[in-house]
């Protein structure tokens, strides 16, 4: 395929992980913007993302790091505001970086490439994502086999744990090793929410403590986001009879029950 005189090769720079989430100019601008005002509802409206999408996008973005780059921080600039930490300008600076060299080198094959088929094809084998709505790294703590399954516990952070049971043929297609990294993917529909005093017992193997910080409130179900005491976030999808139920609002602590065989584990 000819390039016409008129066409040339243009990209933006994307992160993208092995489980599917992707990080790339879009939300870079927001962390800039959080860095800037101290408030993520001003830098969502100066990046026209709406407050929901904002939140969702730093807690994805979190998430994916190995300690927090943005941290909610009481007494801010505006009452009690939202800080980029020293992680979160490291990173920012990193990705300008990484951004020039990406306009370098798309500068050279805009002016060298002459056949974009196979490049195209390329570019498409790039474009995994998931629908699972958790999507935490870790690092694998423990592997336990069994005559068919494998228990692997991942390591969130310095408090959070979640095992997963896996496959042992998926524990060796995967190259998982103690020591070694993997992502954890997880359907918020799959996450039971609990209060904390609650007496009942579970076959749940994963509980994970934190504080309620979103509601998402619909017609039938809502949407939960649970901060962990580690710093990541899990986020539910329970009905509304059961936020009721629970009694469940923003501040309140609450758990988060996953069986392992629901998380999926994937690697880079």
């Amino acid at each position: 395929m000819a390039i016409a005189e008129t066409t040339r090769i243009d990209g933006m720079v994307w992160l993208t992980a092995a489980s599917g989430s992707r990080l790339g100019y879009e939300r870079l601008r927001l962390l800039e913007e959080i860095d800037s005002t101290g408030s993520i509802s001003q830098a969502a409206r100066n990046v026209g993302l709406s407050y929901k999408a904002a939140w969702d996008a730093v807690n994805a973005i979190n998430n994916l790091a190995d300690e927090p780059l943005v941290i909610r921080q009481a007494g801010g600039r505006h009452g009690g505001g939202t800080v980029v930490t020293d992680a979160g300008r490291q990173f920012i600076e990193m990705f300008r970086q990484v951004e020039q060299e990406w306009r370098a080198f798309m500068g050279h094959v805009d002016r060298n490439m002459r056949d974009l088929g196979a490049f195209h094809r390329l570019m498409g084998r790039f474009s995994m994502r998931t629908s699972a709505r958790n999507q935490l790294q870790g690092k694998v703590v423990d592997i336990r086999h069994g005559v068919v399954d494998a228990q692997v516990t991942l390591a969130l952070n310095d408090q959070d744990r979640l095992v997963a049971v896996i496959t042992n043929d998926s524990v060796d297609a995967l190259g998982l090793a103690v020591g070694g990294e993997a992502y954890a993917l997880i359907k918020a529909s799959f996450v039971i929410l609990a209060t904390m005093d609650t007496g009942l017992r579970t076959s749940a193997r994963n509980r994970l403590a934190g504080t309620v910080t979103t509601i998402h409130n619909g017609a039938v179900n809502s949407e939960v986001v649970l901060e962990l005491d580690g710093g990541k976030t899990i986020t539910a999808i329970v009905t509304e009879e059961s936020v009721k139920a629970l009694d469940l609002s923003v501040g309140a602590r609450a758990v988060a029950l996953i069986k392992a065989p629901h998380v999926i584990l994937a690697v880079a």
